[in-house]
């Protein structure tokens, strides 16, 4: 048994594949505590992770992506630290994107995004969602197996977001290909000059959308592209390309990702629960908490990280400024004072919605309304087209013996790869 005193977070593999011993460990010293070598203070407990949150006078969320890495770009100095993050705020990862910006530019790119996120605009690209499932299960229902990450779901999530955002659907298929999501059946080469983007595809999306973008801006045309390349501050005064096209490609890398692995997992749950499978057949509406449950159970995210710009408490522990904390979704979402028996995948938990595997705060995933209905829609069309869905256990083992591979990453919890078998329903 790996001795979690001696457990190094960012760099264990064994943690990476399986966190939740070493959070219980940790929450175990309490709510809030500082691990011991990258010098960073961990919230396990869900109060202190809300309340940190929604401070953002105490907390800036500058160092969201890399938390400890790189280091500081500056030596804080002082109980408040504010404008030597605003000077050096250059120096972060991905600092141009909303994901890290603090007010007042955070809301400013928001608006932006909510310009589109609009009810017509979800119920319209949910009526898209419906249909695009279908597309996805013909491609391999007939087989009687797949790899759903890859035949499904990465696909799936990449063309609902494309729609949402209203990539022309005649470079769709290039998107997906580019993307790493697959090709389409019968799909065109060449469409787009890019070849697959591995681990860069915010570069990617922002010379796509900026194209996009720029276009509309020339020759304005009455569609969801038009409409994002019109929009203004609330002041009225209208934004630099870039700062159109961030909160939109940010949203579809994101979005892509925490699809993908909420898809996963949560199908992961019905193969090695087919009295689950029985139970959502009989009745739909439990499909809505059983996306709940199994956002809660794991999130697609474990961990998100803020910087403290002013000297404060949480948890009862001070935090001088400079203070780099490592939300712990993951843990938070398994904290026994607020979720009894958190280990178990419960159906009736009353109180699931109140998980935070979305955060909580100005920084609530815009996509989150997506997620769900990707995930509803998703559980219900494989209900309706499949019986039997089982692991396929020639990959994964027998029950007892599983084999299961994680992204070996500090940052988000999803599978490599789940191979399932089914019967189809005719």
């Amino acid at each position: 048994m790996t001795d979690l005193t001696s457990v190094d977070y960012f760099s264990d593999n064994a943690v990476s594949q399986d966190p939740y011993d070493y959070w219980d460990h940790l929450r175990s010293q309490g709510p809030v505590t500082r691990e011991p070598y990258q010098n960073v203070v961990a919230v396990t407990g869900y109060q202190e992770a809300q309340e940190a949150f929604k401070d953002t006078e105490s907390f800036s969320a500058v160092n969201a992506i890399g938390g400890p890495f790189p280091p500081l770009p500056f030596q804080p100095v002082g109980d408040d630290i504010s404008e030597l993050i605003e000077a050096h705020r250059h120096e972060f990862p991905i600092f141009e994107h909303m994901v890290t910006m603090d007010p007042p530019d955070h809301q400013k790119a928001r608006s932006l995004l909510l310009r589109l996120l609009t009810p017509r605009r979800l119920q319209e690209n949910e009526d898209f969602v419906w249909n695009l499932a279908d597309k996805q299960i013909d491609e391999f229902v007939a087989n009687g197996r797949c790899e759903f990450l890859g035949e499904y779901g990465k696909p799936f999530a990449t063309l609902a977001i494309a729609d949402l955002l209203g990539v022309p659907e005649e470079d769709r298929d290039e998107v997906r290909r580019n993307l790493g999501a697959g090709n389409a059946p019968g799909s065109r080469v060449g469409a787009l000059d890019h070849e697959p983007v591995g681990s860069n595809p915010l570069q990617y999306l922002d010379d796509l959308f900026a194209g996009y973008i720029t276009a509309r801006r020339e020759n304005p045309r009455d569609d969801i592209l038009g409409g994002l390349a019109s929009a203004t501050y609330p002041d009225r005064s209208v934004p630099p390309v870039l700062e159109v096209v961030r909160p939109a490609t940010f949203l579809f890398a994101a979005g892509q990702e925490t699809v993908t692995k909420l898809l996963s997992s949560a199908l992961l749950v019905l193969c090695e629960r087919p009295d689950l499978q029985d139970e959502l057949r009989a009745d739909r509406t439990l499909i809505v908490p059983f996306i709940e449950e199994a956002l809660r159970m794991e999130s697609p995210t474990k961990v998100d990280f803020r910087l403290t710009r002013k000297t404060t408490t949480l948890g009862g522990v001070e935090l001088p400024a400079g203070t780099v904390i490592m939300l712990c979704l993951g843990a938070a979402n398994r904290d026994p004072r607020k979720f009894e028996n958190p280990n178990e995948f419960r159906l009736d938990r009353k109180n699931v919605r109140e998980h935070i595997a979305f955060g909580r705060g100005i920084h609530t995933c815009a996509g989150a309304p997506l997620a769900r209905v990707e995930g509803r829609v998703t559980i219900n069309r494989l209900l309706d087209r499949t019986s039997n869905v089982r692991l396929d256990e020639s990959v994964h083992g027998p029950a007892g013996r599983r084999n299961f591979t994680y992204e070996p990453t500090f940052l988000l919890r999803g599978l490599t790869e789940l191979h399932i078998e089914f019967d189809e329903t005719k």
